[in-house]
């Protein structure tokens, strides 16, 4: 399982407590294109606190898409297009998966 990042080394007691008030685990997209191929990524899981705001995570994910990613034609146009949605919408939830995976542990 890759690294999550925001958990700072938090109790199991500290982290439930957190996703009783709204945390959530998320992933936020990128693409990038080269000539005819274009590639849609999700490097990182991050942990995000109730009432925390998102975009200061998922910009510089936002900005490699735009700047990066439109290139190739067609998915580097449509594949900018959700990263950039799913980033300004706060990143796509994963907390069922990591939870579920948590459990298998």
């Amino acid at each position: 399982m890759s690294k999550i990042i925001g958990l700072d080394d938090m109790t199991v007691e500290e982290l439930n407590q957190e996703l009783a008030n709204g945390a959530k685990f998320v992933v936020f997209l990128y693409c990038f294109s080269i000539v005819i191929l274009t590639f849609k990524r999700s490097p990182e899981i991050y942990f995000i606190k109730s009432g925390e705001n998102t975009l200061k995570k998922s910009i510089k994910f936002t900005l490699i898409s735009l700047f990066l990613g439109w290139w190739g034609l067609p998915w580097g146009i449509i594949y900018t297009i959700q990263c950039v949605f799913t980033n300004l919408s706060g990143g796509r939830d994963v907390t069922q998966q990591i939870m579920a995976a948590l459990r298998q542990e």
